[in-house]
């Protein structure tokens, strides 16, 4: 279960204060998937970091029972200074893991090979890419929080990610922003709009869709 109590959340830069939440409460249903939808600028990633513990809210409480993943698609979470090797097994500690358990499967599933005993400063966007999922596969989380992944590598590497990545979804939920919503649809059954008049939970996908291309445009980005 995650839920979300009267939850605030603004941001100030060169002394503006921008809300993005103000006495926000929610919960997410149990073993549904949920799609999150909105306009630029409505706070898509912000909740997603909020429920995932990377940031914290101004006020009110955010609850977690079962274990709950970093944003897949988000690699910004790892030290630039330590190597690949050291990031997993930071990583690997921090979510009480078999340590070499987990290496043993970053380095079969990443094929960064030496790659992962430099520094990850070092690393291309698509090598950090191929870490954060594949570290984020050795682990089983009851909960995967998914912000805008992309597909990395070449076919046959997508193709394996693939297949990894629905095996998870077979026993474990999903909370998903894509600007796809042939995405959406495919791999959530219920969702949450963020507009600027409110949040909106929507019981079916494609219902919410709708609504949101009905406010802000007709094309097929969600």
């Amino acid at each position: 279960m995650i839920e979300l109590r009267e939850v605030s959340k603004s941001y100030t830069l060169k002394g503006v204060t921008k809300t993005i939440f103000d006495g926000f409460s929610y919960r997410f249903p149990r073993d549904r998937n949920v799609a999150i939808v909105g306009p630029n600028g409505m706070g898509k990633s912000t909740l997603m970091r909020l429920i995932a513990g990377s940031e914290m809210p101004d006020a009110g409480q955010i609850i977690r029972s079962g274990r709950t993943s970093w944003p897949l698609g988000f690699a910004g979470g790892f030290n630039g200074s330590m190597t690949g090797l050291e990031n997993i097994r930071f990583v690997s500690r921090v979510y009480g893991q078999d340590t070499e358990t987990i290496i043993d499967y970053v380095q079969a599933f990443s094929e960064l090979g030496k790659s992962l005993d430099l520094p990850i400063r070092t690393y291309s966007n698509g090598m950090k890419a191929r870490l954060a999922f594949g570290l984020s596969m050795a682990i089983d989380f009851d909960c995967y929080l998914i912000d805008e992944i992309t597909a990395v590598g070449d076919e046959a590497f997508r193709r394996k990610s693939q297949a990894v990545f629905e095996d998870k979804l077979g026993h474990s939920q999903i909370i998903m922003i894509s600007h796809s919503g042939a995405t959406l649809k495919s791999y959530c059954d219920c969702g949450l709009l963020l507009a600027p008049d409110g949040v909106f939970f929507f019981d079916d996908v494609e219902d919410m869709l709708r609504d949101y291309h009905q406010r802000f445009g007709s094309n097929d980005k969600a």
